[in-house]
Order: C-alpha cells, then structure tokens, then sequence
C-alpha cells in the first residue's frame, strides 16, 4: 500500500491544459459535453436517495466534496443546486482556474490544492464526487479508501471511469485521442482502467455498498450522452457509505 495517491505526471499533464478548462471548444470540450448528463445523474440519485424534493436548490442542505475537481465544472453546478461544496484537485493551476471562474460567477465554493490523503477537514460531507479521477491516481485503493473518510454515514459517492475492456481501447484511446482527436494523445492509460466487478470489490473493501452500476454511451446521431445499461466504456458506480 502506497501513501500518496498523486501522480505527478497525471497532474503535470493536466495542469498544461488548466486554463482551457471553460473553454467548451478547447480541449476538455467532450467533458462539456458529458456534464448534462453527469449533473442529472448526479442529481436524480442524491434527491432519491435523500428524499429531497426536487425544487429550484435541492442540494441546499448538502455538504458536497467533489475530490479532483479540475477547474470547477462539476463544483460550479453542485453550487447552482443549492450545495455547500468543496472542491479540491492536486493540482494548483487546476485550483486557480477553478477560483477564478467561480469569482466571476459568484458563487461560494470552497477549493483547496489537495489530495484526498493531504485534506484535513473537520465535517463530514453528504456526497463526495470522484468524477472521471480514479484512472489517473497511483494508487486506487488508497484513494477510495481516504476518500470515503471523509462520508458522513449513509453519504453516497459517486464514482465515474472507464471500463477495462477491448471496446473502451478503440474508443476513447485510439477513437478519441487517436483517429477523432477530441482528447489530447496520452489523456488516458488503459493499464489504469478498472472493471466494474474491480471497483465494487475496492468498495466493499471501504464500507461503500454499491447500490446503483449504469453504463454512460455517446449518441453520435444526436451528439449528447445518455444513461445505458451497456457499461463497456464509460460507467458510473453510486456507492453508499454504511
């Protein structure tokens, strides 16, 4: 077991880009496209699971980490929904892009330059997003693992990733970074993927049940993603703390 789940050349590779991070035609811009559906995922499961009506700030009881939050883009709207959110990212040009952006949209969201095992915080949060981060860590375990720490009780985390499969190596390596180019070459590494079934198991280590698996697929005909049960790329886990 590793005590650090920094990746230096993850983080050095994501901090070149950080002031492209708002930019919806620049490089992060299929993460834009994937945020609609993230945002709804993320808020149909946490009102289900809480019992919130669903109302103009549903989450404004909530207290909400999002760990590697990049320069806001899931923070920013966690904040618009009522959350009192966290966010933290290892990466300080990641912080500053976040802070400035979220300066201009006034809004009060606390960002820290941390990792999950560095982040010393005395609540515990209602729901902790780790949001297409868990294949760029060291180390896995380690991360879920101080991750879930910081889960009040009954909490819910979200996990999203891609699957190790043959089909998410022609697609989102050599389709998106290769032949289509919507990603930077080197964006991701296969050998960092990770199997539902392998997730669920570092889960069940941590005293996370996972209580919803759903597959994410891009519609290239109406060019937005949607929920699907085929989970061979993009899948998103909603672990609940017990």
């Amino acid at each position: 077991m590793k005590n650090s789940t920094i990746n230096k050349k993850e983080i050095d590779k994501f901090s070149k880009i950080a002031e492209d991070w708002w930019n919806p035609s620049g490089k992060f811009k299929p993460l834009h496209k994937f945020n609609p559906i993230r945002i709804k995922y993320i808020k149909e499961k946490t009102c289900n699971h809480f019992k919130i009506k669903d109302d103009n700030e549903p989450f404004k009881n909530l207290n909400i980490l999002d760990i590697g939050c990049g320069g806001g883009l899931l923070s920013e709207p966690m904040s618009r929904l009522g959350g009192n959110v966290t966010g933290i990212d290892a990466s300080e040009k990641n912080i500053n892009a976040a802070k400035i952006h979220s300066k201009k949209s006034n809004l009060k969201i606390n960002y820290f330059c941390n990792s999950p095992e560095n982040y010393k915080s005395e609540k515990k949060f209602d729901v902790v997003l780790n949001m297409e981060i868990v294949e760029h860590v060291e180390d896995v375990n380690f991360f879920i693992k101080k991750s879930s720490t910081f889960l009040k009780k009954n909490g819910i985390m979200f996990v999203a990733t891609l699957n190790k499969t043959l089909k998410s190596y022609l697609f989102a390596i050599l389709g998106a970074e290769y032949i289509l180019r919507w990603l930077p070459i080197g964006t991701h590494d296969w050998n960092k993927f990770l199997t539902p079934d392998e997730l669920k198991k570092i889960g069940d280590q941590n005293f996370l049940r996972a209580e919803n698996i759903d597959g994410m697929k891009f519609n290239p005909i109406t060019d937005k993603w949607q929920v699907s049960e085929d989970k061979s790329i993009n899948y998103i886990i909603k672990f609940v703390k017990i």
